[in-house]
């Protein structure tokens, strides 16, 4: 008698894996076109608005670029390299002192602006979060030097600052007493403090409410369990708040510096295209040059220059707060 032999049923047989054909490509997951039909209008706004002219402003940096040949624009000659020795290196060239004026200018403008916008906003937002009678009233109130356009905050501002009869001498000499003479702000020294005060009090406002949001959001129970454990508020804002809300110091601290590094509005209504050596900013310098001296290169180059200087400063910001980030 043949033995008889058991067959496993369909379900339980190993599955026989087909070879591939060679040279078939596998079939690709099918892509969802509608998602990048709703985000091309988008991509096409960016690159036409903001990658093509930054590509026609490199490009630009590298022509002879000026009065007689600004007609020819892109068919202008080829300088290579010039424009940019010309600002960094050739002492010789007026542009050169100039350049290197107006970045530290620009260092210092921001240094002050960032700092005292990101302090105060911080200060104020801790007042305000704390219970008080009219607290809404004064929240709105706070978002006014937010909303007012940056011309105006410059023409009031510019107002202010008036020697002889500018609110601000008026209170330092005539109110209170603080100074013996009338400071002249609009003019000489004192003109970076002339335009860094008003845009500290423009930008308080944003800070203020990018932080008071930050501290609504956090969690109560550690203040408490803190305050039980005898910590007082220095400590308890050193060790918890301030932890806390090191991710939100690092974006604001972020958008901060590009938004000063590229302040022109305020400096250029206050002080005019030249607001003299010791307040002539990047940016000024940059449309002075190249729209009222019509050297165009120069201020191509010099403006592919400080993006540059962003790229790197974002690029640092990036690694100092890296692990913040990951964190949020």
């Amino acid at each position: 008698m043949a033995p008889t032999t058991l067959t496993p049923p369909p379900e339980t047989r190993p599955a026989r894996s087909l070879p591939l054909r060679a040279g078939r490509p596998r079939r690709r997951p099918r892509r969802n076109w509608f998602a990048y039909g709703l985000i091309a209008p988008a991509v096409t706004f960016m690159v036409l608005v903001h990658l093509l002219p930054t590509a026609g402003g490199v490009l630009l940096s590298f022509k002879r670029l000026n009065t007689f040949t600004f007609s020819r624009l892109f068919d202008a000659p080829w300088s290579g390299l010039e424009n940019y020795r010309g600002i960094l290196f050739d002492t010789a060239n007026p542009l050169h002192d100039g350049f290197f004026g107006a970045v530290q200018n620009t260092f210092v403008y921001t240094f002050w602006t960032v700092g005292g916008t990101i302090v105060g906003g911080l200060a104020i937002a801790l007042l305000l979060n704390r219970p008080m009678r009219g607290q809404r009233l004064v929240r709105t109130l706070m978002l006014t030097p937010w909303i007012v356009p940056s011309f105006v905050v410059a023409v009031l501002w510019g107002f202010m600052w008036q020697s002889d009869v500018g609110i601000i001498n008026k209170v330092l000499v005539d109110y209170t007493g603080i100074l013996n003479e009338r400071p002249i702000w609009l003019l000489g020294e004192n003109t970076m403090w002339a335009i860094v005060i008003p845009s500290i009090w423009r930008g308080l406002p944003f800070a203020m409410i990018f932080f008071l949001a930050g501290l609504q959001a956090m969690p109560q129970e550690l203040h408490e369990a803190a305050s039980i454990d005898g910590a007082g508020p220095l400590r308890r804002f050193r060790y918890i708040t301030l932890p806390l809300l090191r991710p939100l110091i690092a974006v604001q601290l972020l958008f901060c510096v590009i938004y000063a590094s590229y302040q022109f509005a305020i400096p250029y209504i206050m002080l005019g295209s030249n607001p003299g050596p010791d307040a002539d900013l990047m940016m000024t310098l940059i449309v002075r040059q190249s729209f009222s001296n019509n050297l165009f290169g120069f201020g191509a180059a010099a403006s592919v220059l400080l993006t540059l200087a962003m790229c790197v400063w974002v690029a640092v910001w990036y690694r100092a707060f890296k692990r913040d980030l990951e964190v949020t």
